[in-house]
């Protein structure tokens, strides 16, 4: 099953069109986020894991690039859950939702007359975004991907950290997809994304963090940049909507996940730092770790042929993985 709302009512999934000129299909211009629904035990509404994270990255994004002029995440949120909430209604013994959030620029066919303004507003004209929100079952992945851990490439692609789209969750996935594809033809899990610098950047699809002598690192993420630059305590209400000044710009996406994690380590007594990460750190690292709003916490015990820390999960990701289960499994909805 899967139930589709398009900009303001729900859809049958068949039905489910946008405009050929849309600017999400004609040039990729957009943002999602996608989440986790955890159908409540109570017959409730089902909760969305991390909601308003996701909808505050997801704003700071838009009015970032100039997607929109304003966002309203309450109304967001709403669309959201009402949406995860119609497909658990038909979907009763289902009990994790995969949710797609998905914002475009709109129909572009409105720029060829005078006074139509681009995504974002400006120029005086009119602009409605394209919003869709997809809700169906999630993907069951086989337990012994924890239990055992994945192997990963490292991908042919190179972000940039001058590219002004990079650490934001736009619609531009192809290369992403492409070194997916290439790393499942070899029988791994996920491919590992390096800056044109080769500094770490993460997954394809994920964020990394390290382990290293009981200590959890982790590349600096778009909006940390001033925080570990000055050696501030990080903070997110900033970070968001951060300029960074003399430090280089990041090109690493601010994760959900990955601040969980962070934040679960700072509680857990785990120093965390987070700095740029050669590919010698990757190699020599005693755990390594991918995180993402889909699976959670994932080991990777393999880089291309290089066994990490003799293959096996480490204790902390063991740790942190049971930690997320607890999240997931949290006795709450809205």
């Amino acid at each position: 099953m899967a139930t589709v709302f398009l900009n303001g009512a729900f859809v049958a999934a068949g039905e489910a069109k946008v405009s050929a000129f849309d600017a999400g299909f004609q040039h990729g211009v957009g943002l999602f986020e996608t989440m986790t629904a955890v159908a409540s035990p109570k017959g409730g509404r089902p909760r969305v894991v991390m909601l308003w994270e996701h909808l505050e990255r997801l704003k700071q994004s838009a009015l970032s690039l100039g997607l929109v002029s304003t966002l309203h995440t309450d109304a967001l949120g709403e669309a959201v859950v009402r949406t995860a909430a119609k497909e658990a209604e038909s979907s009763r013994d289902t009990e994790r939702f995969r949710v797609r959030l998905t914002i475009s620029g709109g129909d572009l066919n409105l720029l060829a007359r005078p006074g139509i303004s681009a995504p974002g507003g400006g120029g005086g004209g009119a602009h409605e975004p394209t919003l869709v929100v997809h809700v169906q079952p999630a993907t069951a992945y086989p337990e012994e991907m924890f239990e055992r851990g994945i192997r990963a490439t490292i991908a042919d692609l190179r972000v940039n950290p001058l590219d002004p789209t990079a650490g934001h969750k736009t619609l531009n996935y192809w290369a992403r997809l492409r070194e997916l594809q290439r790393a499942a033809a070899v029988g791994a899990g996920e491919a590992m994304v390096f800056q044109v610098s080769n500094h770490l950047a993460g997954g394809c699809v994920s964020n990394a963090v390290l382990v290293r002598d009981g200590v959890m690192v982790t590349p600096i993420a778009r909006g940390e940049e001033e925080e570990v630059a000055t050696g501030g305590e990080f903070d997110p209400s900033r970070a968001a909507g951060m300029k960074p000044g003399g430090a280089l710009p990041s090109p690493v996406l601010p994760g959900t996940v990955r601040r969980w994690l962070m934040d679960w380590a700072s509680a857990s007594g785990i120093e965390v730092r987070r700095r740029m990460v050669t590919i010698e750190d990757v190699l020599r690292a005693d755990e390594v770790m991918l995180t993402n709003s889909s699976w959670g916490v994932l080991p990777v015990v393999q880089i291309e042929r290089e066994m990490i820390a003799g293959g096996v999960v480490g204790e902390m990701t063991g740790r942190a993985i049971a930690a997320w289960d607890a999240v997931l499994s949290a006795d709450s909805s809205l």
